[in-house]
């Protein structure tokens, strides 16, 4: 933990308590809010700036790391060319973060808040309810969606990771930045299971409650070539970071004339062979 590093104090959603099973329903393509049953307060909180100690940063204890990545690719809202080159450059930098043996990438998400042009063009709008996008029964699952019968027992027979790894996709981000909350911090019964309402499919992830001891950080101002990596799931629990709730939030420096946030997220799983 690194409570001492500067930044600003924000308003969060978190889930008001743990007796309760939300559902969401997830924002249909084409940009809008996501809608959610559930009781969710407001909290103030601590937003540490990140950049103070991101060399100290760790994906198995934080949860997440930023790092400078160059891309090939000049226009993000062209899937084909996300697919052809952007995946594997993701593929590259998963493996060389996490020095997984393997890592294959699933799916994309564009988001922008408010409207205008970027908002036309992304999927969704930023997500403002804490949230960790797998579960212990979720992670799994994933792996069982994506690969036959067979490779799927295999490959669930050893470690794995879920991996986002999100970047604007113009910078630098001044509005509706990412919080992060640190894995440390984190007690199991600070997660309450949701349920995840898609046009074909009802999945879950992680809501949270309140816990004073949690520690949010987040990177001001990041820049086109900067990424960050957010573990989502790891299969090993051995006292690593094994989630890592996350939120957009509005940050009260943020200049009035400021256009929308642009990013893409890029979901990964990452296979290790111990």
């Amino acid at each position: 933990m690194f409570a001492g590093t500067p930044g600003v104090e924000a308003s969060i959603t978190y889930l008001a308590h743990a007796d309760q099973r939300p559902v969401t329903y997830a924002t249909p393509p084409g940009g809008g809010l996501s809608r959610r049953e559930g009781d969710y307060a407001d909290h103030r909180v601590r937003m540490h700036d990140g950049r103070a100690i991101a060399a100290k940063l760790s994906l198995d204890r934080q949860g997440f790391l930023l790092v400078r990545h160059q891309t090939g690719v000049a226009d993000f809202y062209d899937d084909e060319a996300v697919r052809a080159a952007y995946y594997p450059e993701v593929e590259r930098l998963v493996a060389r973060a996490t020095g997984a043996s393997r890592v294959v990438v699933f799916d994309h998400t564009r988001r922008a808040d408010g409207g205008g042009v970027a908002g036309a063009k992304a999927e969704r709008a930023p997500v403002r309810t804490i949230h960790n996008d797998y579960t212990e029964k979720s992670g799994p699952q994933r792996v069982r969606d994506l690969f036959d019968a067979a490779e799927a027992k295999e490959l669930l027979s050893r470690r794995f990771s879920q991996i986002n790894v999100w970047r604007p996709i113009a910078g630098p981000v001044r509005r509706s930045p990412l919080g992060l909350l640190d894995a440390q911090t984190v007690a199991r019964r600070d997660l309450v299971t949701i349920d995840l309402v898609y046009e074909d499919r009802i999945g879950e992830n992680y809501h949270v409650v309140h816990n004073p001891d949690h520690q949010w950080y987040y990177f001001p101002d990041m820049g086109a070539d900067e990424a960050v990596l957010i573990k989502g799931y790891d299969s090993i629990d051995d006292g690593r970071a094994r989630c890592t709730p996350h939120t957009a939030f509005d940050d009260p420096t943020t200049p009035a004339d400021a256009p929308p946030r642009e990013s893409i997220e890029v979901r990964t799983l990452a296979f290790f062979d111990d």
